[in-house]
């Protein structure tokens, strides 16, 4: 009797070690990610091997290729990218790995010469199209595609009509997005840099100023906060 009560507590044991070996839930990944650990997230989220996972992953390379210097970010965000596309590949229905395939795609598009950065424009342009139509509510696509709109028409007549880009189409998507998530600080920020490509400073400001009335609660929300804030008073 002793013996079997002695093995039953060793697989008691070693059954809860097991259990805090095994991989983090989204949700935990996403608060690893939420307190400015990218690297842990990104490991944890990509660990579960889903789309949803590999969507995070993806994310969080993306995010955290602005902390590292200029020469290691391309890698970084080619890192992005292929998670993102096991994202797509695990399931071409799931909205936010098409999302974060589309952030990848148009981040690697600032390190790429005219003809590159251009196929990667009309990339971008079609994840987020399928994002949209998968989930017609993730504000993000909004304003990805507000800031694309943005971006292509500030480059001129070539990327205009390259890529179809309509300066048109940037007001109404960001406040597509801002409806949806009138309390996400970033939304507000990227309008105003979307603004400013388009030369309009007193409408960035405007928008500025609602973005650093919002509270500001995870480790990138406080980033921008700071950023929103120097850029606000370089601009008064």
């Amino acid at each position: 009797m002793h013996k079997s009560v002695v093995s039953t507590s060793v697989l008691f044991a070693l059954s809860a070690l097991l259990g805090s070996a095994s991989a983090a839930s989204l949700p935990e990944a996403q608060t690893l990610l939420d307190q400015g650990n990218w690297q842990a997230a990104a490991n944890a989220a990509a660990g579960l091997k889903t789309a949803e996972g590999y969507a995070l992953a993806a994310k969080s390379y993306t995010l955290g290729a602005d902390l590292l210097p200029e020469a290691q970010k391309r890698s970084q965000l080619e890192r992005a990218q292929s998670l993102a596309q096991q994202a797509v590949a695990a399931d071409a229905n799931n909205a936010n790995a098409h999302f974060e395939l589309a952030r990848a795609d148009g981040r690697l598009a600032q390190f790429s010469g005219i003809l590159r950065s251009l196929g990667l424009a009309g990339d971008v342009k079609r994840e987020l199209d399928t994002t949209i139509r998968l989930n017609p509510k993730l504000a993000g696509a909004y304003v990805a595609l507000g800031l694309w709109n943005a971006e292509l028409t500030s480059k001129g007549f070539i990327a205009t009509r390259a890529t179809g880009a309509d300066r048109a189409q940037i007001a109404p998507n960001f406040e597509k997005a801002i409806a949806l998530e009138p309390n996400t600080p970033v939304h507000k920020m990227e309008y105003a840099n979307a603004l400013l490509l388009q030369k309009n400073k007193a409408a960035a400001v405007a928008q500025l100023e609602k973005m650093v009335a919002l509270p500001a609660n995870t480790f990138w929300e406080k980033r921008d906060l700071a950023t929103s804030k120097a850029r606000l008073a370089s601009l008064k």
